[in-house]
């Protein structure tokens, strides 16, 4: 009886930085839940550059006080590249468009377990997990439980903790920023580690962090190309003159700021101005081709290669690179079924889901394209019976018996040479025997005239026939 009174204290008390607080039995693990809201702050969008980058990486890899905040910072920077979040975007789409399934214990698919798995926090929870190889880590809260319209037990949502308040490296959650982590909240521990999920090394800084290195040049070339464009892609206008009144001369500064966005000069008298130009390369050459090799590295940086979201330059070398970019796929697959089995699976167990013995899988059968498959269909048609269900359940429409195909006719094969259409094997004479034929019968025929029979011209010494 001690035994299980003690078992009790510990389920009803939660340990916070402020002390141990007691809880009431039915309104522990709502509290619990509102013990992670932390004192959230406006992230700082300030402009970075390398020597920003080097002196935040520094901070992050401190063993003593890793603090990370300042490098998170560089990295909200550096996500809103438009190259890099395309290539994001490809690799984390093959992941995300992926089938899956759910397995029992015989390796048989369990279709009514996949209906706890096809829901929006289940999809917002694998983009959180995939995330983490850019940021290095990613700590998600699961919601609370509710039921669907179907009646289904179901989480209301998944949020990540900001990232910012999370010490990966000693595991902890620090409820304010610039707080101690030795003052913050393990949340490997109970009650916090049924409702978490960690993605991640702790020591991980993420793809974010060598990305940076181009991104941060790469909006410097953009700002300077504009100010290139700004200064010689704009007429000048100067306006001289030669009095000394400060009235005057603002009378005409404001009237030439107001007339237009070009620059503009308000000079003396004989002042001379001139804009030299770099002789050793136009602006194109300089500040777009930096620009392009920006885009490459980051594009071999994410996806491995640059062929699937850069123009190709022959269909060997795009195959080539596009397996390369499948095995970085397949291990972002890796993760994330590892991650549901070994994590997500056993704490919705533990919540009351009917997942007792079931495993995640992804679904490797071949994805069809619509012209594909109905190839394959009448491929296998023409060669094995197939149940209706088939088309009933897939199609969505009411599939009676097959019908009865009848053997296809062979047309007839046409006569040979020594045989006519109709059957007979009467050997036909060939052209020159019936030439020959047709010559006979012509000068078998005469005239008779006056009962006597009329020779043939050319037969005149020929005998007749009537004496």
């Amino acid at each position: 009886m001690g035994k299980s009174k003690k078992n009790n204290k510990n389920k009803t008390t939660v340990q916070t930085p402020f002390g141990t607080v007691r809880l009431a039995r039915k309104d522990a693990p709502k509290v619990r839940k509102v013990v992670m809201q932390l004192q959230r702050t406006t992230d700082s969008l300030t402009r970075k550059d390398i020597g920003d980058w080097r002196m935040a990486w520094q901070l992050a890899i401190n063993i003593d006080s890793p603090n990370r905040q300042r490098l998170y910072d560089i990295y909200r920077d550096v996500e809103v590249d438009l190259h890099l979040s395309g290539c994001i975007q490809q690799r984390e789409g093959f992941v995300l468009s992926r089938s899956f399934k759910l397995v029992n214990e015989k390796g048989d698919e369990d279709k009514e377990a996949v209906n706890y798995f096809n829901t929006s926090w289940f999809k917002l929870l694998m983009k959180l997990a995939l995330d983490a190889n850019y940021w290095g880590h990613s700590l998600i809260e699961l919601g609370n439980i509710t039921n669907d319209i179907n009646g289904r037990q179901t989480y209301d949502g998944v949020k990540l903790i900001p990232r910012k308040h999370v010490i990966p490296e000693y595991h902890r959650v620090i409820t304010d920023l610039g707080q101690d982590w030795h003052t913050g909240i393990d949340y490997r521990e109970p009650p916090f580690a049924d409702w978490l999920i960690e993605v991640g090394q702790p020591d991980s800084l993420g793809l974010y962090l060598k990305a940076a290195t181009q991104t941060i040049p790469k909006k410097n070339a953009l700002a300077f190309w504009d100010t290139f464009a700004e200064i010689f892609g704009m007429p000048m206008r100067i306006a001289r003159t030669t009095t000394r009144d400060e009235k005057e001369r603002k009378k005409i500064e404001d009237m030439l700021e107001k007339s237009g966005l070009a620059g503009y000069m308000l000079a003396d008298q004989g002042t001379e101005l001139e804009f030299v130009e770099s002789s050793k390369g136009d602006a194109f050459n300089v500040y777009d081709r930096r620009i392009d090799r920006a885009n490459s590295e980051l594009s071999k940086l994410i996806i491995g290669q640059t062929m699937t979201i850069e123009d190709g330059s022959s269909l060997s070398q795009s195959e080539t690179h596009l397996e390369v970019f499948q095995n970085l796929v397949e291990a972002d697959c890796d993760n994330i079924r590892d991650m549901v089995n070994n994590q997500l699976i056993p704490h919705m167990i533990r919540h009351g889901f009917p997942l007792t013995g079931i495993h995640f899988d992804w679904d490797y059968s071949v994805d069809y394209t619509p012209e594909q498959q109905a190839a394959y269909e009448q491929l296998v048609l023409n060669n094995y019976e197939v149940d209706p269900a088939y088309f009933s359940e897939k199609y969505n429409m009411p599939v009676g018996e097959r019908r009865q195909m009848l053997p296809p006719v062979a047309p007839p094969e046409p006569p040979q040479d020594d045989e006519d259409p109709k059957g007979n094997k009467t050997p036909k004479p060939d052209k020159k025997t019936r030439q020959e034929q047709n010559n006979r019968a012509s000068e078998s025929h005469q005239v008779r005239l006056n009962g006597r029979v009329q020779p043939i011209e050319g037969e005149a010494n020929a005998r007749p026939f009537f004496d």
